[in-house]
């Protein structure tokens, strides 16, 4: 009988461990390696936005916005450029509109 009884003990003692423990950690653990990696991947995408409006949304000097100014002035404004030629400036949009209708009269004196 006694070479029963140590087949019975063979393995480990179940009053060293708890398995409840070690699943509850373990989980635990990867719980927290989950919300490490989100909290950090959430970072860098704040970083990123905020260098990606620093140094590319961002006008660097004061020159660069009058020139941007003026251009959209010319674009977009009328101006009286030659009063004896009869000759205006007109906004961009006003002008491909002007160019279609000429170019829609044009096809259909035609016709």
């Amino acid at each position: 009988m006694n070479g029963q009884e140590n087949n019975k003990n063979v393995g480990y003692e179940k009053r060293d461990i708890s398995t409840k423990k070690v699943l509850f950690w373990g989980i635990a653990g990867i719980i927290i390696v989950v919300i490490i990696i989100v909290a950090l991947v959430e970072y860098f995408l704040l970083v990123k936005e905020r260098y990606y409006h620093e140094y590319v949304e961002k006008p660097r000097s004061e020159a660069l916005i009058k020139l941007r100014e003026r251009e959209k002035e010319e674009l977009t404004g009328y101006k009286l450029l030659d009063e004896e030629k009869g000759i205006y400036r007109i906004p961009i949009e006003r002008a491909m509109e002007l160019a279609v209708d000429e170019a829609s009269s044009k096809n259909t004196v035609k016709k």
